[in-house]
């Protein structure tokens, strides 16, 4: 395990922050779900309380390089400022000199937000086969310590994720240890029976996982697109008894009634669950009938669950029934990243 924020001395010290404020935005540019946000706010309590000199850095969608005005970190910075009570710097770039001496004269206790870092094609570009260490090293330059505070990118090669850490002390923050404290408790000894749910669609993005988790899952339950896709694909796993399909039509815009009660049996057996991607046309109510028996069914087995992906973060916040979950994870990728095994080099940075 890595190092956290509560193994170092961060009274008066420059504490380079990597966060995830990758939300997602309506059409005006507003945030419509700040569930990541509202994730990081202790740790950045704690380097408040620790009097730290604050500096904070994410990324928000995918500009490849460009300054878009829709995605720079304005409408982050008013958010953080309303949860936190206190005044939030806001730069208009991450790197230079003009940044670095703002972070040398702020004072401590003090928080300055960092413009968006993909405005940078050099954040995620790769060099010679790896992270850009040139721009990882203009980063450093803003810190005395490195946090990692942003799971969801961990199982990213970006320079402000595994290629600062090469430059400074560095260390994981509350959030990073509470994700992989959780997600541990799913591949470590979990209690069981373990039931994994996997929902939505794209089942190239989650073929390793499924099969990963068979290995030690009592049960992986699909939504009717992943079965779909892994008959027309042909896709193989070493475990097919585990895995539970809807029964009907697999490309329905729900799952029927017959398929809820074979999954509600399932799930009320459970004393460990995982779960990602929702099950149905979700976002229009009569179609999400599926997706809510599901989540109902997790709370009610009182197991230990663990839930995680956009998409379903969203129907639960919609839902008001985020906080009945152990655990909310703020990566969909990259905790099915975690979970299958793949490499982490946000985590082996830390190490």
């Amino acid at each position: 395990m890595f190092k956290t924020i509560k193994n170092f001395d961060l009274i008066d010290k420059r504490v380079l922050v990597r966060c995830d404020f990758n939300v997602p935005l309506d059409e005006s540019g507003e945030i419509t779900d700040d569930f990541r946000i509202k994730q990081t706010i202790p740790t950045i309590q704690y380097l408040i309380d620790q009097n730290s000199k604050i500096i904070l850095m994410s990324h928000l969608g995918e500009p490849n390089g460009v300054v878009s005005l829709n995605l720079k970190l304005d409408k982050v910075a008013e958010k953080l400022a309303e949860y936190l009570g206190v005044a939030i710097g806001k730069e208009d770039d991450c790197v230079g000199v003009e940044v670095e001496g703002q972070s040398t004269s702020l004072k401590s206790g003090k928080i300055l937000l960092l413009e968006n870092l993909r405005f940078h094609k050099e954040e995620t570009e790769l060099v010679d086969g790896g992270v850009n260490l040139d721009f990882s090293k203009k980063l450093s330059y803003l810190g005395d310590i490195y946090v990692n505070d942003a799971f969801g990118v961990c199982h990213r090669d970006n320079a402000s994720v595994s290629g600062v850490p090469k430059f400074l002390p560095h260390c994981g923050g509350l959030l990073l240890e509470k994700e992989v404290t959780s997600l541990d408790k799913i591949i470590k000894n979990p209690e069981k029976p373990l039931i994994a749910i996997v929902g939505g669609k794209k089942v190239e993005t989650k073929t390793k996982f499924i099969n990963n988790i068979s290995k030690f899952a009592d049960y992986v339950l699909v939504s009717g697109l992943i079965a779909k896709e892994i008959i027309d694909k042909n896709i193989k796993f070493d475990f097919p008894e585990k895995i539970i399909v809807p029964v009907g039509k697999l490309d329905g815009p729900d799952i029927d009634d017959e398929s809820i009660r074979i999954f509600e049996d399932k799930i009320s057996q459970a004393a460990t669950i995982v779960w990602n991607g929702p099950f149905g046309k979700f976002e229009d109510n009569q179609y999400a009938k599926g997706t809510l028996a599901i989540a109902n069914a997790i709370i009610n087995s009182k197991a230990f669950s663990v839930v995680g992906g956009g998409e379903t973060v969203e129907f639960l916040n919609k839902q008001g029934m985020i906080d009945k979950f152990s655990h909310v994870s703020t990566g969909g990728g990259a905790m099915l990243s975690y979970l299958a095994g793949d490499p982490m080099p946000g985590l082996e940075a830390l190490e």
